[in-house]
């Protein structure tokens, strides 16, 4: 061991750096062989990391379930006051967007440009992408309620409203279903609401060139007609290479079509940088139909695509499917 370190300490070209640092972390340590336990760790993670990507994506559901849980246990113990208090669950929002945020600033350094242009009060309807995993929005959730101390709510797919557990989360957190007259009483009232167009599709069908699966879809451009706010595009840089869905594959999609449910399995949860931009609102004008609104929040997103993602023109193409 001496001889090898003082062959390294002589600066001869023939001893490559690597083996001259494994071997002063050899004496270091008093360990033999830390070659080997390299190369066997190195082998480990090369085996395992088609698991590990495979089980990063269902984190996120595991700390949905988190999330839960300490609702349910905030709920308890705050069950006196929920008769007397209509900001029972203030608190639990604060505490669970503060720790949202927390992971959005670690695992992504997560942020949002653009956060001047959502209202500090009054309506306005949020229309965003939705990646595999809609992770960018829970984060902006959180951002909203820590920054604005607002309340965004969502219009969620029917599926979610099935899955166990979740009833309490979405009521906490003010997600709905629809309809559309729902929609429009929610902003009339003077609240913030999101919706994604392509929904449950976007998320399974669409991909790394972010094309838009919108369908024939138009109906968030009449809400936010009937309810005369305006719209603010939003979109996620990103948020693709952190989280892919398999449901591009015609096996996914055919099952999707035929059941309506997410069957594609996903993979990803890395460590990417995550930047939402915000579009500058589209007001309200009654000469606009809702074709003519729809087709201008999607003119809106695309530049937002070109600055936040440097995609080309044609990332920008709105991919029509039966709806």
């Amino acid at each position: 061991m001496t001889d090898k370190n003082h062959t390294c300490g002589a600066g001869q070209d023939s001893v490559p750096f690597m083996t001259c640092l494994i071997h002063i972390l050899e004496e270091w340590f008093g360990v033999e062989q830390l070659e080997d336990y390299l190369n066997f760790a190195n082998y480990l993670l090369w085996v395992f990391t088609p698991l590990i990507l495979l089980i990063l994506p269902y984190f996120t559901i595991f700390l949905l379930y988190l999330t839960i849980i300490f609702l349910h246990i905030y709920k308890r113990k705050n069950v006196l006051k929920e008769a007397y208090s209509h900001n029972l669950w203030d608190g639990a929002r604060k505490t669970v967007a503060t720790l949202w945020d927390g992971h959005a600033a670690v695992w992504h350094g997560y942020e949002v440009h653009g956060m001047e242009k959502v209202p500090e009060e009054g309506p306005a309807l949020i229309i965003f992408y939705h990646g595999a995993i809609p992770i960018d929005f829970y984060y902006f959730m959180a951002k909203i309620f820590i920054h604005k101390g607002r309340t965004c709510r969502v219009v969620a797919d029917h599926f979610v409203f099935k899955i166990p557990g979740f009833s309490l989360l979405l009521d906490v957190f003010c997600a709905l279903h629809g309809p559309r007259e729902k929609c429009v009483e929610i902003l009339r009232s003077g609240h913030l609401l999101a919706i994604s167009p392509g929904g449950v599709r976007e998320a399974l069908l669409s991909d790394e060139t972010y094309n838009i699966v919108w369908g024939n879809r138009k109906g968030f451009a009449q809400v936010a007609i009937d309810a005369k706010v305006p719209i603010i595009p939003m979109f996620t840089q990103n948020i693709r290479e952190g989280f892919r869905s398999l449901g591009g594959t015609r096996l996914f999609r055919w099952l999707y079509e035929k059941f309506r449910y997410p069957f594609a399995p996903m993979y990803g949860g890395f460590p990417v940088k995550l930047r939402t931009y915000l579009g500058d609102p589209i007001p309200y004008d009654p000469k606009v139909t809702a074709e003519e609104l729809a087709e201008k929040e999607l003119v809106c997103r695309g530049m937002i695509y070109k600055k936040g993602k440097d995609l080309t023109c044609s990332c920008c193409q709105v991919d029509l499917l039966p709806s």
